[in-house]
């Protein structure tokens, strides 16, 4: 639970993650984070903010903008975790833990099994934005309360906190064609806060979404039940419900060049072995459509691993257990990815993705966040829009719909009640 453990000033996530990549771009260490992003493109950003401070600045996604040399990014340290129960509602523990049981390399999992009759789907509707985040920093708020800062005005030791998934987004944004975003953050205390808002697009996707799209989501849980026991002793029960509210979630410190991050991000299972300690004991589960042809395996290096890569990256998670399912829904066959070993993967694949584009656009654009949000103001927010094959824009918003963090979270943190419900 030590939040300051990752502090070492040789500890660098990277080295040990991307040896291979950064042999390819060089060996040096020099962090070219703070001048070289302005002086290679300062025409994105760089605006005479007291002659027009209301001139909208940009950021570019370009991709060559951002091969350079990879930033420092901390070895993840888990300094919290918390359970969401079949009711979504929240618990400051790791009740909702589950345990990988490893499956045959060709298990036949029928992936249909119970869509109609033991499934409970969580409410899209309903915009938790970050709350559960919150909650779980009020619950252990002693524990973070910074040490080391002298700014009086700051109670938290961390310029950005979020959900992993956002960030999953920024990494892959340079590789993007199909899918833009909206991102709302606002200043409090000190620290910047990040939650997504669903698109116009996103939405008329997600309330016009075919049957066969739905029953493939479940797909994804259902595979997760039959790997994945509820106790260490004990076995998969396939026969069980799927209840999509329920979850176990990591919270994990880092830092991304000077960019101190604490983020939460759903976990799926964990490995059995005690001595394995998180977030290293942890597994991701994922399925994917069976590859038969060259071309297939081509698209899923250059498609589905980025995405894979970057979800799993970010908060340490080492291995990605995939199950292969033909067109009925049936796994055919299981393979393990280990995070650190997805560059090699690639790195033969045609104009492919780079691990390096993902993580220096994500640190630019945090820095791009910082220079933009002047005020510390939690009523004002701060709206970064994007759009593929577009800069990102961003524009403000005070006492909007956009405005997320509660009064009971300010509260909080203000000191002036206890309670956080």
């Amino acid at each position: 639970m030590d939040h300051h453990r990752s502090r070492s000033p040789n500890s660098r996530y990277h080295d040990h993650h991307h040896s291979a990549h950064r042999r390819e771009r060089g060996h040096s260490r020099r962090n070219n984070y703070d001048d070289g992003h302005l002086t290679h493109h300062r025409d994105q950003f760089d605006v005479k903010t007291e002659q027009n401070p209301l001139r909208t600045q940009t950021l570019s996604t370009r991709k060559d903008f951002y091969e350079r040399d990879f930033p420092l990014y901390r070895q993840p340290v888990e300094v919290g975790s918390f359970s969401l129960d079949a009711q979504r509602r929240f618990f400051n523990d790791r009740r909702q833990m589950r345990y990988y049981v490893e499956p045959d390399k060709n298990p036949n999992f029928d992936l249909k099994d119970g869509y109609r009759d033991r499934y409970i789907k969580r409410d899209e509707n309903v915009k938790e934005k970050l709350d559960h985040i919150l909650r779980w920093i009020l619950a252990n708020k002693g524990t973070l309360k910074s040490k080391e800062t002298t700014d009086s005005s700051r109670s938290l030791d961390f310029d950005f906190v979020t959900w992993r998934g956002h960030l999953t987004k920024l990494l892959t944004t340079p590789y993007e064609t199909r899918e833009g975003w909206l991102l709302a953050a606002t200043k409090f205390n000190g620290t910047i806060y990040i939650s997504e808002v669903e698109t116009e697009a996103a939405r008329i996707e997600r309330e016009n979404r075919p049957e066969r799209n739905k029953e493939m989501m479940y797909w994804g849980y259902k595979f997760e039940q039959y790997t994945c026991a509820d106790t260490v002793d004990s076995l998969p029960d396939p026969s069980g419900v799927v209840n999509t509210n329920e979850a176990f979630c990591t919270v994990v410190q880092t830092r991304l060049a000077d960019h101190k991050l604490l983020f939460s991000g759903e976990v799926d299972c964990r490995v059995k072995d005690p001595s394995t300690p998180p977030p290293a004991c942890y597994v991701e589960l994922k399925t994917s459509p069976e590859i038969c042809t060259p071309k297939q395996r081509s698209n899923f290096h250059r498609f589905k691993l980025l995405k894979w890569w970057a979800q799993s990256f970010l908060p340490g998670v080492p291995r990605i257990v995939a199950g292969f399912k033909d067109h009925d829904g049936v796994v055919v066959s299981t393979e393990t990815f280990l995070v650190s070993k997805v560059s090699q993967l690639i790195k033969n694949e045609f104009n492919c993705w780079k691990p390096t584009v993902c993580m220096n656009f994500c640190c630019d654009f945090l820095s791009f966040v910082k220079r933009t949000i002047a005020e510390n103001d939690h009523s004002l927010v701060y709206l970064f829009s994007w759009e593929p094959y577009r800069d990102v824009t961003y524009s403000l918003h005070r006492d909007s719909q956009y405005s997320f963090l509660p009064r009971w979270f300010i509260e909080g943190m203000s000191g002036s009640q206890d309670s956080h419900h």
